[in-house]
């Protein structure tokens, strides 16, 4: 039974909550906060120990896995300190707000023998084994395009009096915090991106950073593409995955597919479709409309990893890809220019 602490008792932390309880071989045992309270009410409802602070739970003999669940510009020094207490972590998208911080992460989990891990639910969604094994079986032919839309809404009180939307804490906005995990599964599928165009902008919210992004990008593989995120649409629409190549397209819209055409059908193509044809919750206008599975699938996977010597397949490297494509958006707005990965 591993024991997990989760450093940090806010919305996310809740759900993380819900994840480790599905599990079998996992119990979660500790939690702290910032001050809020709220840690109490969540080690309450699970049976665990509130912590003073993060330092308490990563000391404590009461945890010997720390999930971190705090803001996004606050994910180094816990990541460090229980490395260097010589306990794995499994860490909330992004990893850090910058790839030199996740570098320090990384270093500081290789000198201790220990593993790093990032959250990409988004990976776990079934449908997304489907597309990668279509891709490794050429089923697109050459692929010529790849694009992800996040096409999110977020009000003025989502932002009001909160780490949300600050360069400090958040690095970024629609795309850092909303958009990285489209980011993320966009370069897991079609890999390296060879240079990009950005433009960012923030156009309907009163915050440091962007509120609405559009990325022109082309991939070591040849193929283009596109990000757009924001959180600047009203009402808010679903996320959207789109692959076309010489033989084929697909578009997968939240975790259904919407389409899944190929020159060459398979038998299986009608089930796949009848399987995956219904689209599921969607963070579009509420950032908790989610559910756990795919989390808990992610912990499960990390714990395995830790129970095998396998390796985890989205660790500190993996992890390091999205937030290094988004630091040369952000760089590309600045100077106005293509930047070459």
């Amino acid at each position: 039974m591993h024991k997990l602490g989760i450093v940090g008792a806010g919305a996310v932390a809740a759900l993380h909550a819900q994840a480790i309880a599905s599990l079998p071989n996992a119990q979660l045992t500790g939690c702290c906060d910032g001050g809020s309270g709220r840690a109490k009410a969540l080690a309450d409802q699970y049976g665990a120990t509130a912590f003073a602070d993060y330092e308490a739970l990563i000391e404590s003999p009461e945890v010997d896995v720390v999930l971190i669940a705090t803001p996004s510009g606050l994910h180094l020094q816990p990541a460090i300190l229980a490395a260097e207490r010589g306990k794995p972590v499994l860490c909330e998208k992004p990893l850090e707000i910058t790839t030199e911080r996740i570098d320090q992460m990384v270093a500081a989990h290789e000198r201790a023998g220990t593993s790093l891990g990032c959250i990409f639910n988004y990976r776990y969604d079934e449908v997304v084994g489907h597309i990668q094994q279509a891709l490794s079986q050429q089923r697109l032919g050459k692929v010529t395009y790849a694009a992800v839309r996040v096409p999110w809404w977020r009000d003025a009180a989502y932002y009001a009096g909160s780490w949300k939307g600050t360069q400090a804490l958040d690095g970024g906005g629609a795309l850092m915090n909303q958009s990285i995990h489209m980011v993320d599964l966009l370069q897991h599928l079609m890999g390296p991106v060879q240079s990009l165009f950005a433009y960012t902008e923030t156009l309907a919210h009163d915050i440091e950073v962007e509120d609405t992004a559009v990325v022109a990008l082309r991939f070591a593989n040849g193929a283009l593409g596109q990000i757009y995120g924001s959180t600047a649409a009203f009402p808010g629409q679903p996320r959207q995955l789109d692959l076309t190549g010489t033989k084929g397209t697909i578009q997968q819209v939240e975790d259904s597919l919407s389409v899944w055409a190929f020159a060459e059908p398979f038998p299986e193509d009608e089930s796949v479709r009848a399987d995956f044809g219904q689209a599921g919750t969607s963070g579009a206008a509420d950032p908790m409309a989610i559910q756990y599975a795919n989390h808990a699938r992610c912990i499960a996977e990390f714990l395995s990893a830790l129970e095998t010597g396998t390796p985890f397949s989205v660790d500190g490297k993996e992890a390091r890809k999205s937030v290094k494509i988004l630091e040369a958006v952000y760089q590309s707005q600045e100077e106005g220019r293509p930047i070459h990965l």
